[in-house]
């Protein structure tokens, strides 16, 4: 009986089969392929302006070296001392030397020729302010040193003109003036030179005693102690010429 039913459907599968078997699978469309692109490097080639080189040409190499590491060879701890009491010695002449306001420490500085040596003149007689025109030297308990005591007033550079009297010296103190403050400027800059020469001092017999015991140590050593000398040099120039500047702006006002 099932045969006979399955006799009666053959046609109607027949007509349903085929159109399912016949209809198009549905496939996915084939995408051509494009190349993905290529990103060349930049190779352009960036020139070095002249104000680069310039730049470039006035920086060195900064050496560093520690001193423990060459102690045996030279001391940079004694040459940075002998810089240092290069520009110490140059604070103490501005302070000394230069200043507008008068005080009887203006004078302390001077040195007085003897026959027995030289001193300072404070050593030599009291010194104190009548006024802030005028200072006064007591030179009782050295009378014999009148003379030079006079004599190294008049030939310091404050255009001192000293008026005698016994033992006791006055010395009117000149009015300060545009012409006063420019001599002053002037003798700034030259203790600063002194300070400067007496520097390159430094620098020229440390690298005298560097080359005396060269033996024994390498050429790239020697070089490189040399320029870490330069360098404190250097240093302590560029201290000497801000301490300058700033006295002259003081100076003139």
């Amino acid at each position: 009986m099932a045969l006979s039913h399955l006799n009666l459907l053959r046609p109607v599968l027949c007509r349903f089969v085929p159109s399912v078997v016949r209809t198009p699978l549905v496939t996915c469309s084939r995408v051509p392929f494009l190349p993905r692109p290529v990103v060349l490097p930049n190779y352009a080639r960036h020139y070095a302006t002249k104000k680069s080189k310039a730049k470039a040409k006035g920086q060195t190499a900064k050496v560093n070296i520690k001193a423990a590491l060459v102690d045996d060879i030279i001391s940079l701890e004694e040459v940075n001392e002998d810089m240092a009491a290069v520009l110490t010695t140059l604070k103490e002449d501005f302070s000394r030397n230069l200043s507008i306001r008068t005080s009887p420490g203006a004078l302390d500085h001077i040195i007085v020729t003897t026959k027995d040596g030289k001193f300072p003149l404070n050593q030599l007689g009291q010194i104190s302010m009548k006024s802030p025109q005028l200072l006064v030297v007591n030179l009782t308990g050295f009378p014999e040193a009148t003379a030079a005591v006079t004599r190294a007033l008049q030939e310091s550079s404050m255009g001192l003109n000293p008026d005698v009297e016994g033992t006791i010296i006055r010395v009117p103190v000149p009015k300060v003036t545009r012409e006063h403050r420019e001599n002053l400027v002037k003798l700034a800059k030259q203790f600063s030179n002194k300070a400067k020469d007496l520097l390159r001092r430094v620098r020229s017999n440390t690298i005298s005693q560097l080359k005396k015991s060269k033996e024994g140590v390498s050429d790239d050593t020697i070089h490189l102690i040399e320029k870490q000398v330069q360098q404190m040099a250097d240093s302590y120039v560029a201290d000497i010429d801000k301490q300058l500047a700033t006295k002259t702006k003081e100076l003139l006002g």
